[in-house]
């Protein structure tokens, strides 16, 4: 028998000089028996690898799966990963005051305490987000402070229309982010509806101090001891939910007057 490929005489299955096959190939596909030392099928095309191997691909061939062909996707993983440390390093490295989203965070919608947010009313999702950045307020957490204000802040403009208890709300925080003269234009025009409300009266009144606008601040604080006992015989809902915050807002304007 002579070998197809060199020539050279031999027996068995393989030529014993180039290693080439000896015996013609049947394609397991259609069953054609195609050239010694063939790799596909002249009938069908179909692949005669099964056949000894024969049309087995080097694996260090065309294949993509040797250590070449993957060095490409090493190299492009270990860029991507420079290249997000690099962008991430000044918001979260040290010395930052922005903290690392945490699960309560996270932009699908949770709050405080991990609460979904979207399952709220806008009015509910705003008061959760202000008691979380008070909360952080009084705790000196100025990381957590800057993060969830503006989310506080625009979940009340969402909310709108508020109610004198939103509005108050909205222009404290507003004040905590030093937001001055919005915090002031709020609650002077909710105070056109409601001129006595004390909540309103104090915000303003804050506003105004903060902006150095000593006249209008002492107009505000002395409107809040004009009407103070008729107000709080009103017993409105609000003020007995800022029932702590009271006091405070009386003693501010007598102090504030008294040039203290």
């Amino acid at each position: 028998m002579t070998c197809a490929r060199c020539g050279a005489s031999g027996d068995g299955k393989f030529c014993s000089a180039c290693g080439a096959a000896l015996v013609a190939p049947e394609c397991p596909s259609c069953g054609h028996q195609s050239q010694p030392g063939a790799r596909f099928c002249n009938q069908c095309g179909g692949s005669l690898a099964s056949e000894g191997g024969q049309g087995a691909v080097p694996a260090s061939g065309g294949s993509g799966d040797g250590p070449t062909a993957n060095m490409g996707w090493w190299i492009a993983g270990a860029l991507l990963a420079g290249l997000i440390l690099v962008v991430a390093w000044p918001i979260y490295g040290p010395g930052s005051q922005i903290p690392p989203p945490s699960p309560s965070q996270s932009p699908g919608g949770l709050g405080a305490s991990g609460v979904d947010l979207t399952s709220m009313t806008p009015r509910e999702a705003a008061d959760r987000l202000y008691d979380r950045v008070m909360t952080a307020v009084s705790a000196g957490n100025q990381g957590e402070v800057l993060g969830f204000m503006p989310m506080a802040i625009a979940a009340y403009e969402r909310a709108a229309p508020l109610d004198a208890d939103g509005v108050h709300h909205l222009a404290t925080l507003l004040r905590e982010a030093q937001r001055y003269e919005e915090a002031l234009a709020v609650s002077a025009q909710a105070l056109e509806n409601a001129p006595d409300h004390l909540l309103l009266l104090s915000s303003a009144a804050e506003a105004s101090a903060a902006l150095d606008d000593d006249d209008v601040a002492r107009h505000y604080h002395q409107q809040i001891l004009d009407v103070w006992e008729a107000e709080m015989a009103e017993a409105r809902p609000e003020y007995l939910a800022h029932e702590k915050l009271m006091p405070t807002i009386r003693s501010a304007a007598e102090e504030f007057l008294s040039g203290g």
